[in-house]
């Protein structure tokens, strides 16, 4: 998924960078994360989904300050959370059911 400019916008205002200097290594690390959450959690669209992009941010800030090796133990029961919350439902019928 490409990182919005929003996006970005949004995870600069959060982590107080005010220029522009750091703006494709921050896209890199958004997707990065974004793409490290999905594979943890189950796929989910990043400007919808406020738990999941909470996840990302939090993530990229982790990677930024080179302490990504915590991320999981801290944040290990907002990503269960998550997980659980974001299964697909499906719904099964048997054959010859006419309610379905």
């Amino acid at each position: 998924m490409e990182i919005t400019p929003q996006i970005l916008d949004e995870f600069k205002q959060r982590m107080h960078i005010t220029h522009g200097a750091e703006d494709e290594n921050l896209k890199r690390l958004l997707s990065f994360s974004y793409i490290y959450i999905q594979s943890k959690c189950g796929e989910f669209l990043l400007d919808e989904n406020q738990t999941g992009k909470e996840l990302v941010f939090e993530r990229t800030r982790y990677v930024y300050n080179d302490a990504a090796e915590y991320f999981d133990d801290n944040f290990l029961s907002m990503i269960n959370g998550f997980s659980i919350e974001n299964i697909p439902v499906t719904t099964t019928t048997t054959e010859g059911d006419t309610n379905a």
